[in-house]
């Protein structure tokens, strides 16, 4: 199949889904297409195992591998899908909540990797230094399916800002913290062996870059919007920013999520205040709310169908529910330090620390990062316990975190 033909598979069957799941299952749009898909996937390993005549799942099995997961997200879906989740974040929101922003997507991430890694190769026995490249791939949570879950809750407007600004930092840090350490773990043929220096430069560079890359082009696409008032290529202009921005950052090896983020945040602020009519703000927002709907549930499809590519064994899939309460683990922690370290100086709202541990859901991007990893004995491990891990952050988490917070969140506003 060539790619047009594999994109309108995606979207007639996420749209088949969506249909399915609004008039039966009646969960939220995104994770009811997910449940839907997974349980025809399980529908089909069923038949096969029944009638293994026909080869049904290895049909399905080749097809999903035809559809390169970890290159749709990484290099396509997700940086349009990041720029959308920053455009409805405020600047002024989020300098006031940096700092606890700033340590749980930097410090948090760095815990969790940590925690999650050391566990995990005690769990399995596996080298300690491949078990933080799980570590680093499963600790970033998914802006999509928070952002997603944020619509439902009615947070107050400290902890959302937290909650929303924490999940798209991490994730571009999670994501250079994940490059540094496979470059560490699986050396390329003929490259020389990285040293703790040159991986702190990586670091640097990836990060740092992105981030300085999204402010220079978000500002310069400001400066354009400014002499243009003309809604329909105003709104060409923010896609292209998204689409040239995040492919600018991968050929300049900065973190293309990064640069998303930070290009979206300063137009959907300084653009969105400065450089836009009303009627292009509505235009520019509808837009980008349209799109971000659209690719994530073709995103949570993919997911669905992503279970032929894991290796389904009773010991693997041990490790995979193990994992999950490591997963756990690790995000508290995440969660935790960070509040406990600021709590001397500054007040938060009640529940803070429940809600965004059980907030703190994983997605796409996990199992896009565990497909890229090179082939190996324990990539289907990984693999596959990426796989659950995700699979229950993302309904059980995602379908229980808007009734939490309201429960625990419902208190005055705090700093």
């Amino acid at each position: 199949m060539d790619l047009l033909q594999i994109a309108s598979l995606l979207i007639v069957m996420a749209a088949g889904f969506g249909a399915i799941n609004y008039l039966l299952l009646r969960l939220p749009s995104s994770i009811g297409i997910l449940v839907v898909a997974f349980l025809a996937s399980l529908g089909v390993l069923a038949v096969d195992y029944a009638l293994p005549q026909y080869g049904m799942a290895d049909t399905v099995r080749a097809l999903v591998i035809t559809i390169d997961f970890d290159a749709a997200l990484l290099e396509g879906m997700l940086g349009l899908l990041l720029f959308a989740g920053a455009l409805h974040v405020k600047l002024q929101d989020l300098r006031a909540q940096w700092l606890p922003v700033f340590l749980m997507a930097t410090i948090g991430v760095g815990l969790s990797t940590v925690i999650v890694g050391t566990g995990f190769s005690w769990l399995t026995g596996m080298p300690l230094l491949i078990a933080l490249v799980f570590g680093a791939l499963i600790s970033p949570t998914d802006p999509v399916a928070v952002l997603g879950v944020l619509r439902k809750a009615s947070l107050p407007k400290t902890l959302e800002t937290k909650i929303a600004g924490e999940s798209l930092f991490n994730d571009g840090v999670g994501y250079v913290v994940f490059l540094v350490l496979a470059g560490l773990a699986f050396p390329k043929p003929g490259e020389a062996e990285a040293g703790l220096a040159d991986a702190a430069w990586l670091f640097v560079q990836e990060a740092g870059g992105g981030a300085v890359l999204g402010v220079v082009l978000g500002w310069l696409t400001f400066r354009v919007m400014r002499l243009i008032d003309d809604y329909a290529l105003e709104v060409l202009i923010t896609l292209a920013l998204a689409f040239g921005g995040y492919q600018m950052a991968a050929y300049l090896h900065f973190s293309a999520p990064i640069t998303a983020v930070a290009a979206g945040l300063l137009i959907g602020d300084i653009g969105a205040r400065h450089g836009m009519s009303e009627e292009t703000r509505n235009y520019v927002d509808a837009f980008w709310k349209l799109i971000d709907e659209i690719l994530n549930a073709v995103l949570f499809l993919m997911i669905g169908f992503e279970v032929f590519a894991i290796t389904l064994s009773a010991d693997i899939l041990t490790t995979g529910l193990l994992s999950i309460l490591l997963a756990l683990v690790a995000r508290l922690a995440a969660v935790a330090v960070p509040v406990l370290l600021l709590r001397p100086f500054r007040a938060f709202t009640a529940g803070v620390i429940p809600i965004m541990t059980w907030g703190g859901i994983k997605g796409g991007i996990s199992v896009a990062l565990a497909l890229s990893l090179p082939e190996g004995e324990w990539k289907p491990l990984i693999l596959t316990s990426t796989y659950v891990v995700v699979l229950f952050s993302i309904i059980l988490q995602g379908l229980t975190i808007a009734p939490l917070a309201r429960r625990l969140g419902r208190e005055p506003e705090l700093m």
